[in-house]
């Protein structure tokens, strides 16, 4: 915890941010019910959640809750360079920003005071230059520990600030509903009403037996300390991803290998992008595959040296996806996903003897080749734009009408 007595952890979480980026590009939607996604709910505006739609929820439930909401598709490249603009913002308050996903973040600016103000002023100026920056709502929460700034920012949205005074936490925090603690989801949630508990303070006060009795030993110490606020982590800056990887949820039940090899195609495309811009290289790629039942699999293979070219990327992915469609001949997809783990830095990367039959594997000269080909693009993606160029297959792919409903998956380490 800080030693200064000031609420100096700050948690910034962008709202909506998948749909609100989708309606700086479509004003004659504010307002409205918006989904961002293909089969399944990337993001909701808050008038769709209103009405019961929620992310990770299905396109057709989230109609039937909500008649009139108006489905989107969203550019993945326009979400990367709001998500970059906005992290900008963040640094230009303070070096120590710790990345939580592509639109939230923890920011100490326990030695930026001197410069901007208490933390409820630096709160301000951020939402504000986020807003001038990029157009985009922002929420600010702020605390002592980053349990309780990030429960602040939630308090605080949509699109508003809330700073935890020191000496006022217990206050602040008892007479919230339990939901707001970490790790506590719908299964908790019903344990704890057994209990009769709903309220962060009923939880406090409970004997952790009892506790334990119901949700386990060590989940029971953990939101009794959390009730508590009692968390002891600092903002950690500097953290490397230990995987990096995007997917895709389409929804329906496809079987075209076409279509498949389009899907997959950008995916590579994307995580090796975000690899090279990095400067790292994976060695392990892991296929993940969702049935139309919502069962998924997954299947991974490691290569014999790290790469980050997207090309070695695609093919490796394709042959693990034919042999999930050789295996369930009679089942149709609905997401696909990629991710590459064990991961090293890009260069120097061991170059491959001219001795295996494969000329597409990590470090051979054909996959130099593609890499150089591969920084070309990168270059001219970052000056004119993500769809200035790519494989024709993306191009021709992105007038399809399926929706696209991406996400990125940064697991930390």
């Amino acid at each position: 915890m800080p030693v200064t007595g000031e609420a100096t952890i700050l948690h910034a979480d962008l709202d909506a941010f998948y749909a609100s980026v989708v309606l700086l590009s479509r004003p004659d939607l504010l307002g409205k019910p918006v989904a961002v996604g293909g089969g399944v709910v990337l993001s909701a505006t808050y008038e769709a959640r209103a009405m019961g739609v929620r992310g990770a929820m299905r396109i057709g439930e989230a109609k039937k809750l909500c008649p009139g909401l108006i489905v989107v598709d969203g550019a993945f490249g326009d979400y990367v360079e709001y998500s970059d603009r906005v992290f900008d913002v963040f640094r230009d308050f303070s070096p120590l920003v710790e990345p939580i996903s592509i639109d939230e973040a923890f920011i100490d600016v326990g030695g930026a005071t001197h410069l901007f103000g208490p933390p409820e002023h630096i709160a301000e100026s951020i939402r504000a230059n986020v807003r001038s920056e990029t157009g985009l709502p922002v929420s600010v929460g702020g605390a002592q520990t980053k349990f309780l700034a990030k429960i602040a920012s939630q308090v605080a949205k949509p699109d508003g600030s809330l700073i935890v005074a020191p000496g006022t936490e217990t206050d602040f925090l008892h007479p919230l509903n339990v939901g707001y603690l970490w790790g506590v989801g719908p299964v908790t949630l019903a344990q704890l009403a057994d209990l009769g508990i709903s309220r962060i303070g009923e939880l406090a006060e409970a004997p952790t037996s009892l506790l334990a009795d119901r949700v386990g030993p060590h989940r029971a110490r953990h939101l009794h300390a959390l009730a508590w606020n009692r968390d002891p982590r600092g903002v950690v800056t500097g953290r490397r991803s230990s995987s990096v990887g995007a997917q895709r949820a389409f929804g329906g039940d496809h079987h075209d290998p076409e279509f498949i090899r389009g899907v997959l195609s950008r995916l590579a495309s994307r995580v090796g992008a975000r690899l090279r811009r990095g400067g790292r290289a994976g060695r392990t790629l892991t296929m993940r595959a969702r049935f139309a039942d919502f069962q998924a699999i997954t299947r991974g293979t490691t290569m014999r040296t790290a790469t980050a070219s997207s090309a070695v990327l695609y093919r490796t992915a394709l042959e693990l996806a034919a042999g999930v469609l050789d295996e369930f001949p009679d089942r149709g997809l609905s997401l696909l996903g990629i991710s590459m783990s064990h991961l090293v830095p890009s260069s120097p990367l061991q170059l491959e003897l001219p001795i295996f039959d494969d000329d597409l594997v990590g470090g051979s000269p054909r996959e130099l080749e593609l890499q150089a080909l591969d920084a070309a693009v990168d270059d001219l993606r970052e000056r004119f734009g993500e769809r200035t160029v790519g494989p024709a297959s993306d191009l021709l792919g992105s007038r399809s009408d399926f929706s696209e409903g991406l996400s990125d998956i940064m697991t930390r380490d």
